[in-house]
């Protein structure tokens, strides 16, 4: 229990975080990664690469200390880490790891600064964080471990098809190796896959929503991320596209995530683009399965016509839905050669979304790049939508600005 001297202690911290996180998080990851190299086989290497994990856990101790007084107030966000921990297999005796080093790299950025009662403040301060998180991801092993046909860990999984979607979308029906049974998954859920790269000499992990399930197998889809500009192609990415094909095996933990299709009967709204496609086409699935009478605006935004994944299952779920409206918009496109009002030239933007004058009593589920769900929550929140109706998800590391 932190003393309320320690928590003024932490508190004194904050001006510091605001203005050097980064660089503390980024001495804290190479500390930990030279000292513990195997930890490289859990942590993203792009996201290494890139600083988004450095980025995404300066912006996480920075909100801790800001709210040390009453951590409550962040459960929402340490549910989004507790379940993106569980979908890679975190486990409680790594945290002493992460404390041991994340200690170390405060004493030896802040130098002096670093007193003795500040490092103890702070060490209390982790054990409590790390508790929390601790006792969150238990609980949703355990769930993973007692649902019929779940399990807790990494499970193998044969791929039994393979179909390529769009010239760089591939998806893999995939059956547990041991023919055992499997959980229900609900519309949106993700599970994580990982694979030895050997050219990178790490065993690395990713996550893929799951776009179909039946009693014994789970379907991925897949976006190849070629290099571009300074980045780099995803090595994972690579990998699964050239390498798994039928009868190969890769490792799965079980579906979780908490951005699924809420039961209710308010109209809903889907907005997304590019891959972000994968979840909100799990949605719309269930609802066509369902018969589902609510009113549904379908939104899609992506280069062409040729680059929808799955075109002729969301195809298909769309024509089951009697109240539905349906917008494409196609941002390579310089000219359409049929007379089709609701397929547009050109991005999906704040003024496109406002033109179509959407239900402000709906429910809104959207996923895209980073930059792209920014732009539909400012554009949905001018149009008079609370956050409450606002539901997304961010694929990899992070948050939204």
């Amino acid at each position: 229990m932190l003393t309320p001297h320690q928590i003024e202690l932490i508190k004194s911290t904050v001006p510091i975080l605001r203005e050097h996180g980064v660089a503390l998080t980024s001495h804290f990851y190479n500390r930990m990664l030279s000292g513990n190299p195997e930890l490289r086989n859990v942590f993203n290497q792009a996201h290494q690469a890139k600083g988004q994990q450095q980025r995404a856990l300066a912006s996480a101790v920075l909100a801790y200390a800001e709210n040390i007084e009453n951590p409550s107030v962040l459960l929402g966000a340490v549910r989004h880490i507790a379940v993106k921990h569980a979908t890679i297999n975190i486990r409680a005796e790594q945290y002493d790891i992460v404390g041991r080093h994340l200690l170390g790299s405060i004493k030896e950025v802040l130098g002096d600064g670093a007193t003795d009662e500040l490092i103890e403040a702070w060490a209390q301060a982790y054990a409590q964080l790390a508790q929390i998180l601790i006792d969150a991801e238990n609980g949703i092993y355990k769930d993973h471990a007692n649902a019929i046909g779940g399990w807790s860990g990494w499970r193998p999984f044969v791929v039994v098809d393979r179909k390529v979607e769009t010239e760089n979308v591939v998806s893999f029906t995939l059956s547990p190796a041991d023919q055992g049974k499997l959980p229900s998954v609900k519309s949106g859920q993700f599970v994580s896959v990982q694979a030895y790269l050997k050219e990178k000499g790490v065993i690395q992990p990713r996550q893929y929503t799951v776009t179909n399930a039946t009693e014994n197998t789970l379907r991925i889809t897949v976006k190849r991320v070629d290099a571009q500009n300074d980045a780099p192609a995803g090595a994972m990415s690579t990998y699964l596209h050239s390498s798994l094909q039928v009868g190969s095996v890769i490792e799965l933990t079980a579906p979780t995530g908490d951005f699924v299709l809420e039961n209710k009967e308010t109209p809903v709204v889907f907005i997304s683009a590019g891959i972000g496609i994968t979840p909100i086409f799990s949605m719309l699935k269930r609802l066509s399965e369902e018969k589902s009478q609510r009113s549904v605006a379908f939104i899609y935004a992506t280069q062409d016509l040729d680059h929808i994944p799955l075109k002729e299952e969301i195809r298909q779920a769309l024509d089951q839905l009697e109240n539905k409206t349906e917008e494409l918009y196609l941002s390579q496109v310089q000219s359409l050669n049929c007379n089709c009002p609701n397929i547009h030239k050109g991005r999906l933007n704040e003024d496109a979304l406002a033109s179509l004058e959407l239900d402000t009593n709906a429910d809104v589920y959207f996923c895209g790049p980073v930059s792209f769900m920014n732009m539909v929550r400012s554009a949905l929140i001018a149009q008079g939508f609370s956050p409450e109706k606002l539901h997304f998800e961010v694929f990899g590391t992070g948050t939204m600005a």
